[in-house]
């Protein structure tokens, strides 16, 4: 099976070969045959029902500096001249990505967009797992100040963050003696009318964040992101160092509980986050750890999930 496929994502040049789970998939999808073309999410557009883009085609190799080459830029349509699109752009996941899973739902599922538009817009990291409450750490998500005092009076140790953040961006561990609360939350108010997300800590970040990987539903690895010296974030954006894992029974259970979720709503490529057998956010928008497990375990999941895409595609 040859397929035509296009990337949504960042630019080329800005990507770290080394971990972008992009780059991998794009690696893998070209050791089949498929072909590939690259464009951002600002090219793409709608238009009398019909969604294009400008996109250019590309070919990648594993070579720092050089790893990608652009053929010259042509108009797309991806109801037609395309068989599978990767949304594959970071976020924040904001009006503008908001707009882009709505425009790519008038080509879905004629042409495959991975993952699901509507399921990804239906199912922010943050707030799709609070379907989940029994897996999950204490959880608030409000703007009410007496709330998150209220919460902060039970548990003592909390974290709160933007609900629609990345990356670790904004995310603040406020120990009981912490009299920023106020003026944290206040900031966070006057800058957005998103209400916060607000949990209870668990301790047990500093052995690690495990990113677990769902192809189809079903866990097939993970990794742990431990937090640097002084950090309560395992984000490998903000210094996490990824190290190897083995998923404990509890993580097995956490996935065996929400995979068919996931499968029923066309997520092909999910990664969650499990800190102390609590499951703390399913990303569902642009999952990363594919190269790191590649290293560690020797796994290339990249190849399970064209698997995945190609069984779609053939039905």
């Amino acid at each position: 099976m040859t397929l035509r496929v296009a990337v949504q994502m960042d630019p080329m040049d800005s990507i770290n070969i080394d971990g972008d789970s992009s780059f991998a998939l794009m690696l893998e999808a070209q050791a089949r045959g498929h072909k590939l073309w690259h464009y951002s999410v600002r090219q793409l557009t709608l238009s009398s029902g019909r969604v294009t883009c400008w996109a250019q085609p590309v070919s990648v190799q594993r070579e720092r500096g050089a790893h990608y080459e652009f053929g010259a830029m042509v108009e797309l349509d991806l109801a037609t001249d395309v068989d599978v699109v990767l949304m594959r752009q970071d976020p924040p996941f904001d009006m503008a990505y908001i707009t882009a899973t709505h425009m790519l739902e008038h080509i879905h599922p004629a042409t495959l967009v991975v993952n699901d538009p509507a399921q990804v817009r239906n199912a922010p990291e943050k707030l799709f797992v609070l379907h989940f409450p029994e897996l999950m750490p204490e959880t608030l998500v409000t703007t009410d100040l007496r709330a998150i005092t209220k919460f902060r009076a039970r548990h003592g140790d909390i974290i709160i963050k933007p609900l629609f953040g990345n990356g670790g961006a904004g995310v603040f561990h406020l120990r009981p003696e912490d009299s920023n609360l106020n003026s944290l939350v206040e900031m966070f108010t006057e800058r957005s009318r998103e209400p916060l997300m607000v949990q209870q800590y668990l301790p047990a970040v500093r052995e690690g964040d495990k990113r677990v990987i769902l192809i189809d539903g079903k866990a097939m690895g993970g990794i742990n992101r431990v937090p640097a010296a002084g950090e309560s974030r395992s984000n490998m954006h903000v210094g996490g160092r990824p190290e190897p894992t083995v998923l404990t029974d509890r993580e097995h259970e956490i996935c065996a509980i929400i995979g068919p979720e996931l499968k029923a709503r066309g997520m092909i490529f999910v990664g969650i986050g499990v800190i102390g057998g609590y499951l703390t956010e399913i990303n569902v928008t642009s999952p990363t750890g594919l190269q790191e497990l590649a290293r560690f375990d020797g796994v290339h999941l990249e190849r399970n999930i064209w698997d995945a895409i190609e069984a779609r595609r053939a039905k």
